[in-house]
């Protein structure tokens, strides 16, 4: 299966298949790159990179550097531990970066790629349920202490590679954490796809192949339309942070790593609804919806020491937010988002609202 992303800086396929490494050594001989660098993590090395390197052309020169798994390879420190190695490899302007793992080696591998003389090829190899979404739209970056992030550039891969057997050695917080990915292109774009998923999805375990390749499929497909149009992030794009806003405040107040993006990223899905129905009027059965999501193993809390103030400061230090005044992805219904400032008070209710566990 392939699909074309097409974008005013460049044109690239998405490859989405049980043995996607196979299209891998087509990509790097039409490019004639001088030679590679892998970039990984722990994990994904232990597990699959004799994988990945059985299927690079014989003749190609590379070298594998690895990472910390998880949040913790988006720290400035990290990132410049790999600038360092690409320079002692002795990379040049024709070489090429593969990112191989999940979300946080892509975001990191993306920006090392992004910044190295000024930018030089890079190739997604994504790992994880989760990096359907990531790898596909050159947003690149690395965390700030103060913001998730905060540092990064639009950057983006020559070809993004899914070899979707990687996904079957994915544990539970990982699956649920692309999951959710999943969900939110449903809510901002595709009704159909999103009753699919509430009406036989009830337990991640027991997905199907088919149920897999078609989340995947059309969740990359919604993806690369809007990248399409927008891509980077001047309108459009921006409806593809439904939930963010207040996932990435949990994310960071917690720490990097001590929960999944997609798990914190749920909880901001379900705030976004929450509002929306205050804000617009949103008629959506949010009540189903999170015995849904509860059912599949999600927990929903907001962290009971992140109090509304602290929080607030987090979401006015959002990208989307303008002279720190918070601005929301909400919907107006399945499928109508919007980008929409949002006052305090109203914020600030529908977030004590989830913390008191119930609905006025």
């Amino acid at each position: 299966m392939e699909i074309t992303v097409q974008t005013a800086s460049k044109s690239y396929p998405i490859y989405i298949k049980p043995n996607g490494l196979a299209e891998l050594p087509q990509v790097i001989q039409k490019n004639n790159f001088t030679n590679l660098l892998i970039i990984t993590d722990v994990t994904v090395g232990r597990l699959h990179l004799d994988t990945l390197q059985s299927a690079l052309p014989e003749n190609v020169d590379y070298s594998v550097y690895t990472v910390p798994s998880g949040e913790k390879a988006k720290q400035m420190s990290v990132y410049e531990s790999c600038l360092t190695f690409a320079l002692e490899q002795g990379l040049d302007r024709k070489s090429c970066i593969i990112a191989f793992g999940g979300g946080a080696v892509g975001d990191l591998a993306g920006f090392v790629a992004a910044t190295y003389m000024r930018g030089i090829s890079f190739i997604q190899v994504p790992t994880t349920i989760l990096a359907h979404d990531s790898a596909v739209g050159g947003k690149t970056a690395i965390n700030h202490p103060l913001g998730k992030n905060m540092i990064g550039a639009f950057h983006q891969p020559e070809a993004v590679i899914y070899h979707t057997d990687f996904i079957k050695t994915l544990p539970d917080h990982e699956v649920r954490s692309g999951f959710t990915e999943a969900v939110k292109h449903a809510l901002i774009a595709d009704a159909g796809l999103l009753n699919t998923l509430m009406d036989e999805i009830k337990d991640l375990h027991e997905m199907t192949d088919g149920q897999l390749t078609h989340v995947l499929q059309r969740g990359m497909e919604i993806k690369a339309n809007i990248v399409s149009i927008d891509e980077k992030e001047s309108g459009l794009r921006a409806v593809l942070n439904l939930g963010h806003t207040l996932g990435h405040v949990i994310e960071s107040s917690l720490g990097y790593g001590k929960t999944t993006h997609g798990e914190a990223v749920m909880v901001g899905i379900v705030y976004a609804l929450h509002v929306s129905k205050e804000v617009l009027g949103l008629s959506f059965p949010i009540s189903r919806f999170e015995e849904w999501v509860k059912g599949l193993g999600y927990r929903l809390e907001i962290p009971p020491d992140l109090s509304f103030e602290d929080a607030y400061k987090g979401m006015q230090r959002d990208k989307k937010t303008i002279a720190k005044r918070p601005r929301f992805v909400l919907l107006e219904a399945v499928g109508k988002p919007v980008l929409k400032e949002v006052e305090e008070n109203a914020l600030k209710h529908a977030y004590e609202m989830m913390k008191d566990g119930s609905e006025e």
